[in-house]
């Protein structure tokens, strides 16, 4: 089976504006996550920016990017218009990379693209062990419930995505990376945003609301997303230590 992965990426980021261009080490956030997409070597990589700036950025540094519309909803809108306008042949899979994740695991995104692949699965993402309880109630850290317990080998369907809970049987720190079979992209992207899914800013819920299937994969950690000034300091601080 053919894998794509496209990273979305915008300036526009509400609560940090210019996030991708940040630097780390002298390469630029969304420069750091198309390299580890292409180490995690599933196939093809391609950046779907809506700014030129990202796109000058990511081509000046080795990889490939495309310019999409700027009214878009959300990341996976932005996701089919850069397929679509790429008119690859014989994809059979989409990996969906948040472009604010720097530090991802390869093997995690390789492992997830393993299970689709072996398990022939519609649509599939990643989770982490909660590693502290109070991030239940944190807002930013998005948890997913799943039907049963996570392990190494399983890919278990997801129950629900929130934002709050007091639940603790099967929840876990959801990772925004996603896999999807190409028609069950396109499926999704032609339904109508779900009162679910406005109301709690998340837009796997609107797969969920119409009976589309997510399974979910253990990952080894939870990556550091970089939502404010704070996140990217802190990793900045962390990868540029490593080197």
């Amino acid at each position: 089976m053919k894998t794509l992965t496209i990273i979305p990426s915008r300036l526009s980021a509400t609560r940090l504006p210019g996030k991708p261009l940040l630097k780390i080490n002298d390469l630029s956030i969304i420069s750091h996550v198309f390299k580890r997409a292409q180490e995690a070597n599933i196939g093809d990589v391609v950046v779907a920016a809506e700014d030129e700036e990202i796109v000058d950025d990511v081509i000046k540094n080795g990889g490939r990017a495309i310019l999409t519309g700027r009214n878009h909803k959300t990341g996976t809108d932005r996701i089919y218009e850069a397929f679509q306008k790429l008119e690859v042949k014989n994809v059979d899979l989409i990996m969906n990379l948040q472009g604010d994740e720097p530090s991802i695991n390869i093997e995690d995104i390789q492992n997830l693209n393993k299970k689709m692949v072996s398990n022939q699965s519609k649509m599939g993402t990643l989770a982490a062990k909660m590693k502290d309880l109070n991030d239940l109630y944190n807002e930013n850290v998005v948890k997913v419930i799943t039907n049963e317990n996570l392990n190494n080998d399983g890919f278990f369907e997801a129950k629900n995505f929130l934002r709050r809970s007091s639940e603790v049987a099967n929840i876990y720190h959801h990772i925004g990376i996603y896999c999807y079979s190409t028609e069950t992209l396109k499926k999704f992207v032609q339904l109508n945003q779900s009162k679910n899914e406005i109301e709690n800013r998340l837009e796997q819920l609107r797969a969920l609301d119409n009976n589309i299937e997510i399974k979910v994969a253990l990952a080894s950690s939870s990556p550091i997303g970089v939502d404010t000034k704070e996140d990217y300091l802190a990793l900045k601080k962390i990868m540029e230590y490593k080197v």
